[in-house]
């Protein structure tokens, strides 16, 4: 029995994981700084965010101006 192609799978998928967390932490703190400290049941929205709605939210948090911009944008993703 071959175990590169399981380790080899599970390396992808720590390493895209890692990406995914830092994405967060990057939006996070872009967010906080442009709109400031969120509470925490955003920040839990956020993580529950695809890599590619991160990559949107990094782009449309720089036209947000508040908090209610940010909660406008997360509640489009759920439709």
């Amino acid at each position: 029995m071959r175990l590169e192609p399981l380790y080899q799978r599970g390396r992808e998928q720590a390493i895209q994981e890692g990406n995914k967390q830092g994405e967060q932490r990057l939006v996070i703190r872009q967010l906080n700084r442009r709109i400031g400290e969120m509470d925490m049941s955003l920040i839990e929205r956020i993580q529950g965010l695809s890599i590619e709605q991160l990559e949107n939210l990094g782009e449309a948090l720089l036209d947000f101006s508040s908090v209610a911009d940010l909660e406008t944008w997360l509640n489009q993703q759920s439709i």
